[in-house]
């Protein structure tokens, strides 16, 4: 091979290998665009709360698919790794459905406004009794239209030490109830509790207590989020749970002067009293609730009364 010849062959290899090292530079630093993009787009999701998974599904396979192109062309390894990595994460971002979040601070000021309600009508009806979680009846069983009102869970709020009100006047849907005198409202964690079955993709009353108690936390700190850490402990009728960080910990703050979040507990907390005794099929009462210093730790005693 002539010098010239070499020469010439030497300069078209330093030209390919200059222009794939610019192609890959030009590709890194497309990356880094995205990955500050990225770092956009999770702040505006803290203002709009949603994941938009389509466009930055796009974001990587766009770029994916020109690294590939180019690696085809200049015959570079390094592209067709970048490209098939970019592609494979753009892939999966397709497949990943859109979720959107709400501040913790909206779901405590949305609940403030019913234990405020409840407060009140506490107040005016002079009711000081204890909250008694009534459980539904299973939704397979067949009822007569009279007694529809006892397909939906309910808390009995007793005006004193009476006893508990029969299934006729439960099944009445009465809010105001004169045997024994005391007031019937929705669970403020009916929602949760519905929730709850959804992800389980189970009718809670077909379950059993320690069912309940192995999948009920890993749902609530896991899948949605809830709050950090969650324990509960069966033993005879009695239940202790302990949560730390609840999401509704702020309803228990002195400040808010909440009557009602001590009688029935936190939307968290009423809802886990819902499940017992939907699991349970008897009464649930909540003993007591204790809040650590620092608000971050609370302690639930509850009690499954015997029929």
């Amino acid at each position: 091979m002539s010098p010239e010849t070499k020469k010439e062959k030497e300069r078209k290899e330093l030209e390919d290998k200059s222009s794939e090292v610019t192609t890959v530079q030009y590709l890194i630093e497309t990356v880094k665009q995205l990955q500050t993009e990225n770092e956009i787009l999770k702040l505006e999701l803290k203002k709009f709360k949603s994941v938009p998974s389509v466009k930055m599904g796009l974001a990587f396979t766009i770029p994916g698919i020109l690294a590939l192109i180019f690696s085809l062309i200049k015959n570079s390894n390094i592209l067709a790794f970048i490209g098939l990595g970019l592609t494979f994460w753009g892939a999966l971002f397709f497949f990943i459905k859109p979720v959107k979040y709400v501040q913790s601070r909206l779901l405590h000021s949305t609940a403030t406004a019913t234990y405020k309600t409840i407060d009140r009508i506490l107040r005016d009806l002079k009711i000081k009794g204890k909250g008694y979680y009534i459980p539904p009846y299973p939704k397979d069983v067949y009822l007569p239209d009279y007694l529809k009102g006892l397909k939906d869970p309910v808390v009995f709020i007793s005006a004193g030490e009476g006893g508990m009100p029969s299934i006729e006047e439960l099944a009445k849907s009465k809010f105001m109830l004169e045997n024994p005198n005391g007031i019937c409202v929705a669970p403020p964690g009916l929602g949760l509790l519905e929730q709850f079955e959804r992800e389980l993709k189970k009718d809670l009353a077909k379950l059993k207590l320690t069912d309940l108690r192995e999948n009920l936390p890993p749902l609530i700190v896991e899948s949605l989020g809830l709050a950090k850490e969650m324990d509960i402990n069966v033993k005879d009728n009695h239940v202790y749970i302990k949560i730390f960080d609840s999401i509704y910990k702020s309803l228990f703050a002195a400040e808010e002067n909440l009557k009602s979040v001590h009688l029935l507990g936190c939307p968290l907390i009423s809802a886990i009293a819902c499940a017992l005794a939907k699991t349970s099929g008897k009464t649930v009462t909540i003993q007591g609730i204790k809040v650590s210093d620092d608000g971050k730790t609370t302690e639930v005693w509850c009690r499954i009364m015997e029929s």
